[in-house]
């Protein structure tokens, strides 16, 4: 019977993943990885592991992305050698900014095919050092090894794997749990408690398949202490800013110390008593914004520039709690810490209702208005005739941004999940939208437009994992659509996730009329390299994929798309005025 170490040792890893808290793999298929991918699969069929394929790896990256966000749990990545691997760069860029966990598994050639022109092969080791916690360059699998045989080895954070004293050659044992704890800022790799990418290059040479045992225990995944909180003096004047996946601390913190919250709506904390609606204008008000002494910032602010304004003043004292990869400091003194919490006492009354006023009259309410009952069955005609024609005129209303936004977000609610692309769409979002606890998630690490269908399949499949209610909704325009349009392509015989893809449509991106090149740019130069207008026809795409499509134009067509049934993935387009 044919032995194949690559095997033995892609059990060993994956079955020590899953003792480790693993419980997703998402699988982009090649040849020289098969053994991990028949591994994952055998573990998949015994309930251990939930396995998703994708035929594209940048797909692949992102997917696990969303698995990730979703659960804060490592997921594993697995790919073929060569350009299959440069195709996850994005995704792991992504990962190490936002501070989500990911372990990339990559096949890789054995040494002696390295250098000599062998088909696939290329420089691996190395490739993500910038942007991981760890990355091992594994030995080549040698002598088979009977999982129950398998002894610890020893793994630098960058470099070569070594055999401890007595390690058989080639084995992957130890590597498992490594990964998970270092993807978890464990064990002094990267920030302490701060999640990230981790890498692990595992060479192999033929046979890369045989039949192989395998099987795992499953456990929970190590969690990282709390780390002790700074505590805050009360004195400065003090805003509390929640940038990208600040989440409920910066809320709390804001309620203990009666500090304005001004939160971005992808930051999970737009919610409670203290949020400032219409916060770029009173950040331009010099008898707020002027005034601000102190800001404790939570997440990664990206989506104003009046906020980014107010992290470079050199007379703010600025506090940033830790969450990605790099430091926040953008006036060049700002202090990072682990956990913020408050000295006991009164809050500044004057300071916190200065905001709380100026926000009251910012706000903006775009819901539809109530029917005219009175007038509806009133016993003069002209009152009648005058609420029929009120109520048509609110049924035939045209979306535009501000509206279509506003639409999503009241359409869901806690047990759903709301994606923002990084588009237009997702600043006017953010001028317009109130208070509401819901989850949201964004790829604002580097606030690019890769993956963003991707990242939402997978918080759908996390957050509906296990029969879980819910819909994941996404709002995103039609070039970051475009840009991801091969996520679209689902296996058959994987879960169907319930999500709805939103598409505002306005024939290119204009996010680019609020920046100065608009008016220094002549208009054909600024429609062909940047605006990049298109004609794609979307329901033939959605055809094409097999996902539901529906087309509205007025705001009670959309009010019924988005609260109707879902029972798989649709697209619903908008179209909206260039």
């Amino acid at each position: 019977m044919t032995q194949s170490p690559a095997s033995d040792q892609a059990a060993v890893l994956l079955s020590e993943l899953v003792a480790n808290g693993v419980r997703d793999l998402v699988l982009a298929p090649g040849s020289r990885s098969q053994a991990l991918a028949l591994a994952a699969t055998a573990l998949a069929r015994q309930g251990l592991l939930r396995v998703h394929v994708r035929i594209d790896e940048r797909v692949a990256g992102f997917t696990a992305i969303g698995i990730a966000r979703e659960t804060r749990v490592p997921v594993a990545v697995v790919c073929t050698s060569g350009t299959a691997v440069g195709n996850l760069l994005p995704a792991v860029m992504e990962a190490f900014h936002a501070g989500v966990p990911l372990l990339l598994l990559t096949a890789d050639r054995p040494p002696e095919l390295r250098g000599v022109g062998a088909n696939q092969a290329t420089v691996q080791p190395g490739m993500f050092r910038s942007f991981v916690r760890m990355e091992v360059d594994a030995q080549t699998p040698g002598p088979s090894l009977r999982l129950a045989d398998a002894r610890s080895v020893q793994a630098t954070s960058s470099g070569t794997q070594e055999g401890g004293s007595g390690t058989p050659e080639g084995s992957w044992t130890g590597l498992g749990v490594q990964a998970v704890r270092a993807a978890l800022g464990l064990d002094g790799h990267g920030i302490p408690g701060v999640a990230g990418p981790v890498h692990l290059n595992l060479p192999m040479r033929e046979p890369l398949s045989a039949a192989s045992d395998i099987t795992a225990e499953p456990g929970p995944a190590p969690q990282p202490a709390s780390p002790a909180p700074t505590t805050l003096e009360r004195g400065p004047r003090t805003v509390v800013i929640a940038g990208a996946d600040a989440g409920a601390d910066a809320e709390a913190l804001s309620y203990d110390g009666g500090w304005p919250l001004i939160a971005e709506i992808v930051s999970g904390a737009r919610y409670g008593r203290l949020i400032v609606h219409g916060y770029r204008q009173l950040l331009r008000d010099e008898t707020l914004g002027g005034r601000i002494e102190r800001v404790i910032v939570f997440g990664h602010p990206t989506l104003s520039r009046e906020v980014a304004a107010l992290l470079g003043r050199a007379d703010v004292e600025v506090i940033a709690v830790r969450a990605g990869g790099e430091a926040l400091n953008l006036n060049g003194r700002t202090r990072a810490i682990a956990a913020a919490s408050v000295v006991p006492g009164a809050p500044d009354r004057e300071w916190l209702g200065g905001w709380m006023a100026a926000s009251a009259t910012a706000s903006v309410d775009l819901a539809p208005p109530a029917p005219d009952h009175d007038g509806l069955y009133s016993s003069d005609k002209a009152a009648r005739l005058d609420a029929v024609r009120a109520e048509l005129e609110a049924v035939r209303q045209p979306i535009d941004r501000a509206l279509l936004a506003d639409a999503l977000w009241r359409a869901t609610w806690p047990h759903d999940r709301l994606v923002f692309g990084s588009s237009r769409l997702v600043r006017v979002a953010d001028q317009v939208l109130g208070g509401k606890k819901v989850p949201v998630h964004a790829n604002r690490g580097l606030a690019g437009i890769d993956g963003t269908i991707a990242t939402a399949v997978g918080i759908a499949l996390a957050s509906q994992a296990d029969g879980a209610p819910g819909v994941t909704r996404v709002l995103l325009g039609d070039l970051t659509f475009l840009h991801d349009v091969g996520a679209l392509l689902l296996p058959h015989d994987e879960p169907s996730p319930r999500v709805q893809v939103v598409v505002g449509n306005d024939g290119g991106g204009t996010i680019f009329d609020g920046l100065e090149v608009a008016a220094s740019a002549p208009r054909d130069d600024l429609d062909r390299v940047l605006y990049t207008p298109q004609r794609v026809e979307l329901p033939q795409l959605a055809a094409a994929y097999g996902w539901e499509f529906a087309q509205v134009t007025t705001r009670a067509a959309l009010d019924q798309a988005l609260t109707a049934p879902v029972a798989g993935p649709q697209i619903i387009e908008v179209p909206l005025e260039r």
